[in-house]
């Protein structure tokens, strides 16, 4: 872990999703750097504490580590330290954490902390331990507010349930970004070929990233320097027999070869469940149907952003 040579304003936490409230907390938090002369910087952890733990194995992230450094640095924040949580880091005491993470590595003059932020061996300290702390240690707290907090009435955990239940929109109403998958395009089966339905085939290698409830979805991603739209089909194939889960995207107005090639997919909607068909007839009419309602919405959506 590097040190900050420069004094600095620090925030910590999780900031999974980088969401609508961890936006309002970065924003403070560059705010009072630039007035105060100091360097602003982000401590967040990873694995995720509940992974070290609790064991919780089956646990899934809005972003990965990479997807959230990346959207933290795009908002502009100087310092993204991302410390390695270990059982051994989570015995430390309050004063040692204190000391030795945020006055010593990142040279803390102020910390800006939510309301019920609790901290240290068994996580036993709060924000008045923290603020005694800082006067031994020579750096002030400012406390976000209940008020403050509650006023955005998003959690990490609600876009969670939100992308769990297909409900895409509501997440990325939260998020104050489009939820999106990032992975490798694989070879798959094919079997979109044979449809007409030519698909590109998403291998995401992180198993805790969260991928939303099983259906058809409209996307759109960054191709050859242009925004494309497509469909995703998330799901086991069950009209032709799949059992395995693969995440599946054909693309409209784009025939290029993207085996090989790592993408960013972003999700705007989602248009149905995945259905086993009775016939491989029934499942063509369906994804023509899908299509079409595909086109509405990409227009639909263009007209609006040109208003």
């Amino acid at each position: 872990m590097s040190e900050i040579i420069n004094p600095s304003v620090v925030t910590i936490g999780t900031f999974d999703g980088v969401h609508v409230g961890h936006q309002k907390i970065i924003d403070r938090l560059i705010d009072v750097a630039q007035k105060n002369h100091l360097e602003s910087a982000i401590l967040t952890f990873f694995p995720h504490p509940r992974m070290v733990l609790q064991k919780e194995v089956g646990i899934k992230l809005i972003n990965t580590i990479e997807e959230r450094k990346k959207i933290i640095k795009s908002k502009g924040v100087d310092h993204l330290v991302i410390y390695p949580f270990t059982k051994e880091f989570s015995r430390l005491t309050a004063r040692e954490y204190v000391e030795q993470i945020l006055v010593n590595k990142l040279n803390a003059k102020k910390i800006i902390i939510g309301y019920d932020h609790r901290f240290g061996r068994n996580r036993n300290a709060n924000i008045q331990d923290l603020k005694e702390l800082g006067k031994t240690f020579g750096f002030t707290v400012e406390e976000i507010s209940k008020q403050d907090v509650e006023e955005v009435a998003v959690s990490s955990t609600k876009i969670r349930k939100a992308i769990e239940e297909g409900d895409i929109e509501k997440a990325n109403t939260f998020l104050g970004n489009l939820f999106s998958l990032n992975g490798k395009i694989v070879k798959g089966k094919s079997l979109g070929k044979t449809l007409g339905f030519p698909t590109a085939n998403l291998e995401i290698k992180e198993d805790y990233k969260i991928i939303p409830k099983n259906g058809v979805y409209i996307v759109k991603a960054h191709l050859d320097n242009k925004w494309v739209f497509g469909m995703m089909n998330i799901g086991t194939n069950p009209t032709v027999g799949g059992d395995t889960q693969t995440i599946e995207t054909y693309f409209l107005d784009f025939s290029q070869d993207l085996y090989g090639q790592e993408l960013s997919i972003q999700i705007l909607k989602r248009i149905r469940d995945e259905i086993k068909f009775g016939d491989v007839d029934q499942l063509i009419e369906a994804m023509n149907n899908d299509l079409n309602y595909t086109k509405s919405y990409i227009q639909d959506s263009k007209a609006i952003n040109n208003d």
